[in-house]
C-alpha cells in the first residue's frame, strides 16, 4: 500500500506540465474577474446590486466583507491586478497565488451575481490547489530566470498536485454525469436535449448550424444525451488507463469545444478544463521528447549568437536565454575569442559586433540588434508572448532605437558601481 501511495502521489516527476497549466488558469482568471473593475460602481462598491452566496461561504463572512468601504474593494482590485500579473509570469508565483486566490475570494463574498456559477466554484478549488507548492513556478516563469538554472525544465517534484488535479477534473465529469441520472435528473426517462432545442435561442442554447434539424429528430437527440452521458461517467475512467488516455483527452477537447458552439454555459468550461486535460500526459514523456529534439539540434543546425563576453549585462542575459532555450538552437559565441568576425559571416566586422548583437542562422541569413532578438522569439517558448509585441505598429522603429541605447550603455548596467568602467568584468 505504501509503494502504490508512494508511486501515485509522492513520486518524483518533472514539473513542466504543471507550470503550463500555470499561464491558462492565470488566464482564465483574469478573463472572468478584470472585466468586473471596469464598472466598480455596478459590480463591487456600496450602490452595486448585489447577490450573495450563502451556500459557499458562511454568514460570519459575508457579513464581515459586506462591511468594508468602497476604497477597501478598490485596495484589493489592485491587488488583484498585481498578484494576477506576476502569478501569469511567473513572479513569485506560490505568494502571487495566494494573493490572487484571497482576492478572488473577497469578491466572490462581495458580490456573486455574475461569478457564482459551479465553475467558478471549481476554479476556485483548482486555485486553492495551486496555491499549495511553489511547483507551478519551476518553468515559464520569471522564477527560474532569477534561479539561474539552465536545465530548470528538468527540475523534479512530488507529483502529488499534478495527481489532485488530475483526480478533480476527472471526478467533475463523474459527478456531472451521476446528477444526470440521479433523482434530479432525467437524462434516461426523458429527452432534455430534444427540449432544449425548443428554447429561445437568447436562453440556454445557442442558434448553431444543426438545431433546427436537432428539433425535428427527437430519437438522434436522446441517442446524443445518452452518448454525452456515457462520456462523462467513462471518461474518468479512461484517463486513468494509460492505453486509452490519449483518446480520452481528443474526447474531452471535442466536448468542451461543442459545449461552447452550442450553448450558453461559462467560459471557464473552455479555458480551464482543457489544458487541465493535458495534465494526464506524463511529463517524463514531455521531457523526453524535448530532449530528443535538443540531441537533434546539433551544433551544425544551431544558430550562432555573436556577443560581448567582457560585458557582464550581456552574459547574463546569454545564461537567461539559455534557459529559455529549451530545445537548445542557439550557440553563443564571444566575439573576443575571434580572430576576426568574418570568419563567421562575410558581413561582420569588428567594429559591428561591438555595436550590437548578431544572429547567425544555419541558412546564413544574418540579423542584428533588435531584428536579432526579434527572430529569436520564435524559437524561445517562453518569449511567444512578445512576437505580437515586436510585430505591433511602430516597434520597427522604437525597437531598434531602444536597442542602441541599451547596447551604448551596456557597461553601466551593473549593481557595483566600480563595474561602471568595465574594471570587474573577469
Amino acid at each position: 500500500m505504501r509503494n502504490c501511495w508512494n508511486r501515485l502521489f509522492l513520486e518524483e516527476r518533472p514539473s513542466i506540465g504543471l507550470a503550463f497549466f500555470r499561464i491558462f488558469a492565470a488566464l482564465t482568471v483574469g478573463f472572468h474577474v478584470l472585466p468586473l473593475f471596469f464598472r466598480m460602481d455596478e459590480n463591487y462598491l456600496h450602490i452595486a446590486f448585489k447577490t450573495l452566496n450563502y451556500n459557499f461561504f458562511t454568514p460570519e463572512v459575508i457579513t464581515l466583507v459586506q462591511k468594508s468601504p468602497d476604497w477597501l474593494a478598490w485596495v484589493f482590485a489592485g491587488l488583484f491586478c498585481l498578484s494576477w500579473f506576476c502569478f501569469l509570469v511567473g513572479l513569485a508565483s506560490q505568494l502571487s497565488c495566494i494573493l490572487m486566490t484571497a482576492t478572488c475570494y473577497y469578491f466572490y463574498a462581495l458580490n456573486s451575481f455574475y461569478v457564482g456559477t459551479l465553475s467558478w466554484d471549481i476554479l476556485l478549488v483548482t486555485l486553492f490547489l495551486m496555491c499549495l507548492t511553489p511547483y507551478h513556478g519551476d518553468y515559464f516563469s520569471v522564477d527560474c530566470l532569477r534561479r539561474g538554472d539552465v536545465f530548470a525544465y528538468r527540475r523534479q517534484r512530488p507529483f502529488f498536485i499534478q495527481r489532485l488535479l488530475q483526480l478533480q477534473i476527472g471526478f467533475t465529469y463523474l459527478y456531472t454525469g451521476l446528477y444526470k441520472i440521479s433523482a434530479e435528473g432525467n437524462w434516461i426517462s426523458g429527452n432534455p436535449i430534444y427540449f432544449l432545442m425548443h428554447y429561445p435561442p437568447a436562453g440556454v442554447t445557442k442558434y448553431f448550424l444543426l438545431r433546427d434539424f436537432l428539433a425535428q429528430q427527437p430519437q438522434l437527440c436522446y441517442g446524443l444525451g445518452i452518448g454525452i452521458l456515457a462520456c462523462e461517467i467513462f471518461l474518468v475512467f479512461l484517463l486513468f488507463y494509460p492505453p486509452a488516455r490519449i483518446t480520452a483527452i481528443y474526447l474531452g477537447f471535442i466536448f468542451h469545444v461543442t459545449l461552447i458552439l452550442t450553448l450558453d454555459v461559462p467560459a471557464i468550461f473552455f479555458f480551464l478544463f482543457p489544458p487541465q486535460l493535458l495534465l494526464f500526459i506524463d511529463p517524463r514523456g514531455v521531457i523526453a521528447w524535448v530532449e530528443k529534439k535538443r540531441v537533434y539540434n546539433q551544433p551544425a543546425r544551431r544558430s550562432r549568437i555573436i556577443y560581448d563576453g567582457n560585458c557582464g549585462f550581456c552574459r547574463r542575459s546569454l545564461n537567461q536565454l539559455k534557459i529559455m532555450d529549451i530545445f537548445d538552437v542557439f550557440t553563443p559565441v564571444d566575439f573576443h575569442g575571434l580572430y576576426d568576425p568574418a570568419q563567421r559571416h562575410p558581413q561582420l566586422t569588428k567594429k559591428a559586433v561591438i555595436s550590437q548583437l548578431y544572429l547567425i542562422e544555419p541558412d546564413g541569413r544574418l540579423y542584428g540588434g533588435f531584428h536579432a532578438f526579434r527572430r529569436m522569439c520564435f524559437s524561445l517558448p517562453m518569449c511567444y508572448p512578445l512576437i505580437p509585441v515586436m510585430y505591433f505598429p511602430g516597434m520597427g522603429v522604437i525597437g531598434p532605437w531602444a536597442y542602441r541605447w541599451v547596447a551604448q550603455n551596456r557597461y553601466l548596467f551593473h549593481a557595483n558601481t566600480v563595474c561602471r568602467n568595465n574594471a570587474c568584468f573577469r
